[in-house]
């Protein structure tokens, strides 16, 4: 059943994706591949990804389009086509929807980080403002901000994100400090929360991490802080070396109850980061139903 982003916003439960990432390569995307450049160069690779989470059950169907701001393209000459490759990367998770999800753009930090100096707040928010223009003009149903650790940069993409009209979810990711309740850069979910709800976020949540299990404390800070819906999307837990290749080893069933007890707990949103698969997708979506 398709929903609208409304309805997600006012209650209820859905699930989004798993990880684009690791799929891509999976499939064959090759070492030092640029991911957004194969919505141009080989689109049916990133179709079947897409294809893979709206066959497992996904209410909610993101983009490749992670890395598709101006900064990190410019690293390879790529700058000029911030436009023609989200606005690709768009269309391919709307053609795999195929009517049965929605498709929220996603939208990763720059790469530079304000807090440290290495990008101006104006630039860094131009470049999400770029992204997220071509994203809306392509029909993205929503925008997702997510993986970002610093709050500076955060506000920047999300003030950017919502300068298109379209729905905003806002993320952070949170696996450092010594209780691993804060992000790379020292943000607290207190302080994330209080910037989201300044800028007139829509959802508000956290993805990638250390693992699911951690996010369990996570969502239960996110529950207290705030009335707005809380969106979560974790890694299935930490990766081992094996053969020089990250390996994720945490089985669809238990990254599934794991997800049972979050949306039992309030998430809104429950949804699947790093060495997540259509399988633990398909087994969240056989656990919380619907």
């Amino acid at each position: 059943m398709l929903y609208s982003v409304d309805e997600i916003i006012r209650g209820g439960v859905f699930l989004s994706d798993g990880a684009w990432g690791t799929e891509l390569v999976k499939r064959g995307m090759r070492r030092g591949e640029i991911p957004e450049l194969l919505n141009e160069t080989n689109p049916e690779l990133v179709g079947e990804v897409a294809k893979s989470y709206v066959n497992a059950g996904s209410d909610i169907l993101l983009t490749n389009t992670f890395g598709g701001n101006r900064v990190l393209l410019a690293l390879h000459g790529l700058e000029a086509r911030v436009k023609e490759l989200n606005r690709l990367g768009v269309r391919i998770s709307k053609e795999a929807a195929t009517g049965k999800a929605l498709v929220f753009a996603s939208i990763g930090p720059t790469g530079k980080m304000i807090i440290t100096g290495d990008i101006t707040r104006e630039a860094s928010e131009e470049a999400f403002r770029e992204q997220a223009a071509a994203a809306a003009e392509a029909g993205a149903d929503a925008i997702v901000v997510e993986t970002m650790g610093d709050i500076q940069e955060y506000e920047a993409a999300v003030r950017a994100a919502k300068s298109t009209g379209l729905p905003v979810v806002g993320c952070m990711s949170f696996d450092s400090g010594k209780d691993k309740q804060h992000t790379m850069y020292g943000v607290s979910v207190d302080q994330m929360v209080e910037m989201a709800e300044h800028v007139g976020i829509d959802m508000v949540g956290a993805n990638c991490g250390i693992g699911i299990e951690n996010y369990i404390r996570i969502a239960e800070n996110l529950l207290k802080a705030t009335r707005l819906p809380v969106w979560i999307k974790p890694n299935a837990g930490l990766p081992e070396i094996d053969g020089g290749k990250a390996v994720y080893r945490m089985k669809p069933e238990e990254f599934a109850g794991y997800a049972k007890t979050l949306v039992d707990m309030g998430v809104r949103v429950i949804g699947g980061c790093c060495g997540s698969t259509p399988d633990h997708i398909e087994a969240v979506r056989a656990v919380i139903g619907g």
